[in-house]
């Protein structure tokens, strides 16, 4: 079993170039199913998660090739990007689909 506190000290690395994404800053998770959906990792350029325009990667669960010591290896073709407005939208339509 790992704990979310493991996840944040490993790297994530993307297999197809090389590229350092950065460390896991969280995991999104759906609570109906009771999985991980994704990671959230800083865009680069954010400092401790706080400056730089509220930009980060989402890393969905099924691109994750590799969970080692301390790297996390993924394959993604191109990074998906979303702003602090959509995390947002995605918690009001969790909370939508709760109430029904």
């Amino acid at each position: 079993m790992v704990k979310i506190s493991e996840f944040q000290t490993k790297d994530v690395v993307n297999v197809l170039d090389g590229k350092k994404l950065g460390t896991v800053r969280d995991l999104e998770l759906d609570l109906l199913q009771g999985r991980v959906e994704s990671l959230i990792i800083p865009a680069q350029g954010k400092i401790l998660g706080l400056f730089g325009g509220g930009t980060e990667y989402i890393i969905p669960w099924k691109n994750i090739v590799k969970i080692g010591i301390d790297v996390i290896l993924v394959k993604v073709e191109a990074a998906t990007y979303r702003t602090n407005n959509n995390l947002n939208e995605d918690y009001d339509a969790f909370n939508k689909k709760l109430t029904q």
